[in-house]
């Protein structure tokens, strides 16, 4: 569906139902298609921080007492 831009301010709501239902909707300009409203999708990958636990070891290992005091004499400046 195209519809021009005074319309879609109109009937917002009703398109974007349209859209989130699978409907191709398209916001026109004197019949120039402009913008296409699209639904937004969950990203893959990292949702929450608990898919890291399988990590928890090897990231640790990377933060050990050596590697901290060598990221601080860096930062710092110290020897």
């Amino acid at each position: 569906m195209q519809v021009n831009i005074l319309e879609a301010k109109n009937q917002l709501s009703k398109l974007v139902k349209a859209a989130t239902a699978g409907e191709d909707v398209v916001i026109a300009s004197n019949g120039t298609p402009l913008v296409r409203l699209v639904p937004i999708t969950n990203p893959r990958g990292l949702l929450a921080w608990g898919k890291l636990r399988k990590y928890q070891a090897s990231i640790d290992a990377a933060f050990s007492s050596d590697v901290e005091h060598e990221v601080e004499r860096l930062l710092t400046g110290r020897k």
